[in-house]
């Protein structure tokens, strides 16, 4: 592990060590502050060129560069982790999201929390709707993307499918379309896509990192797959009472 300026002195005394895959990307950045604010002693993986990307966390977290698909990168990061949280990104067309999830998977410790993020298009179980719409956008986004070798939806899918299947005390957090801005507070979730209450299909991404990130001390969510939306987006304020 190579620190940013860690001084052991300085780290917190008590609460939970938890490894943030992905560190350097917007919402990894995003998932870093909620856990420094958490008093979370926080390990965070990123590509060796975008270490420059967490210099304003100097002092306070300890950064392992590597792909995050690296097993002996991962190995080494997650070692004496509590929990891990995961930005699941499908990125080229080398397996990368599910070679990434399944090193998590392997090397955290029995018992982690392993929070993972991915959005709406993965499928938990048969009963989450997408609209007509959303399903022609996910197809030919999905086939574009893999043939210019930029994204591979599908190995999102099999890196979820994965998680899914495994025994571990998983989370995968599926996010609306994010933007920027204020916090709106946490997210508003739901166990199945078409639900009413996410039909305003938008999430701040500073209150997705939080869902993820608080989800680490929430039980209720062990293997759970949360569809979530902002929580003043007009449908969570018109239907946030009703069933999730």
């Amino acid at each position: 592990m190579e620190p940013i300026g860690v001084d052991e002195a300085k780290k917190p005394g008590k609460g939970k060590k938890v490894c943030i895959v992905g560190a350097s990307g917007k919402l990894g950045r995003h998932l870093v502050q909620h856990a420094v604010d958490r008093g979370y002693e926080v390990v965070g993986v990123c590509r060796e060129q975008s270490v420059h990307k967490l210099a304003e966390f100097a002092g306070q977290i300890t950064v392992v560069p590597g792909a995050t698909d690296d097993r002996a990168v991962i190995a080494r990061a997650v070692n004496g982790c509590d929990a891990v949280l995961t930005v699941l990104v499908p990125w080229g067309v080398n397996h990368y999201a599910s070679g990434t999830a399944q090193a998590v998977l392997d090397h955290a410790r029995p018992g982690a929390r392993l929070v993972f993020s991915c959005g709406w298009h993965i499928a938990r179980d048969g009963n989450d709707v997408y609209t007509r719409k959303f399903k022609m956008y996910a197809a030919v986004f999905g086939r574009l993307a893999k043939l210019a070798r930029v994204v591979d939806v599908d190995d999102q899918v099999e890196a979820c499918r994965r998680i899914f299947a495994s025994d571990t005390n998983w989370t995968v957090v599926r996010g609306s379309d994010l933007e920027e801005g204020d916090s709106q507070g946490l997210p508003v979730w739901s166990r199945h896509v078409g639900d009413p209450v996410l039909a305003s299909n938008l999430t701040r991404r500073v209150d997705y990192a939080r869902f993820m990130v608080e989800a680490v001390e929430n039980d209720a969510l062990v293997r759970e797959a949360p569809a979530i939306v902002g929580r003043l987006t007009p449908s969570a304020l018109a239907h946030a009472d009703g069933p999730r």
